[in-house]
């Protein structure tokens, strides 16, 4: 081989070697940075409160941003991500945050964090028709209860509060029944705390009180006296655990 030859074999090898080290570059991409989180500062939730942390730009390595996100707290519970779309993910703690505690966020660029308050743990045992609700692991309540009869059963596991409405219109409507339907009904109901975003409320239900306490009579919902919804309703945070037990 001539000196010409070497030269051009060395310029290939060179080149093959600037490729494939620029494809390794590529290669290691930068995540977006986050943009928000909720909860937000300032803001008092309950102990299973969910994190949602959104991102500027849709995200392609979601493994690399999950391992981006870190939280700081007396406990950090365990927990797990989903993706709500391609630029935000939410965190469900599958135990509890610290209650009274303020919990720091940082993801990618972003830091915050919210409180907490006192962690209200309500129960729903449907077998034994009551609702217990626990205030920093004292039993504070146990309150007769009626939940959901054969054919409408109150869905068992666990969940979170998701919101409160001091009032709302249950129209059977919603779930498919006509309101000439026999199991039709369109009631106004108070101090309703939702379980689930199909329509599973815990609320007052005057006209099952005799029913609380012994049988299951709603159409899924946590029926309990005007005077026990009103009190949960007014000591109950959004992201306080519920737990429905057989």
């Amino acid at each position: 081989m001539n000196f010409r030859n070497v030269l051009a074999t060395a310029g290939v090898a060179a080149v093959a070697l600037l490729g494939s080290t620029a494809t390794g570059v590529a290669a290691v991409s930068t995540p977006p940075q986050a943009v928000s989180v909720s909860p937000a500062p300032g803001d008092v939730v309950g102990v299973a409160y969910p994190v949602t942390v959104t991102f500027a730009d849709p995200v392609r390595n979601r493994v690399q941003v999950e391992r981006g996100i870190t939280f700081s707290a007396g406990t950090v519970p365990a927990g797990t991500f989903d993706w709500l779309d391609d630029s935000t993910v939410r965190f469900t703690p599958t135990d509890f945050w610290p209650a009274h505690s303020s919990i720091s966020v940082q993801a990618i660029g972003f830091k915050s964090s919210f409180d907490t308050g006192a962690q209200v743990v309500g129960v729903a045992d449907i077998s034994a028709h009551t609702y217990t609700v626990s205030i920093d692991g004292v039993v504070a309540r146990e309150m007769p209860a009626s939940m959901g009869k054969p054919g409408f059963a109150t869905p068992i596991g666990r969940f979170t509060a998701l919101g409160k409405e001091s009032v709302v219109v249950m129209d059977s409507r919603t779930i498919g029944i006509p309101l000439d339907d026999p199991e039709g009904y369109k009631l106004t109901v108070y101090d309703a705390v939702r379980v689930t975003w199909g329509g599973v409320y815990v609320h007052g239900a005057p006209w099952s009180v005799s029913s609380q306490g012994y049988a299951n009579v709603s159409h899924g919902c946590i029926n309990l006296s005007p005077d026990n919804a009103d009190w949960y309703y007014n000591n109950v945070s959004i992201g306080d655990p519920i737990i429905v037990q057989a």
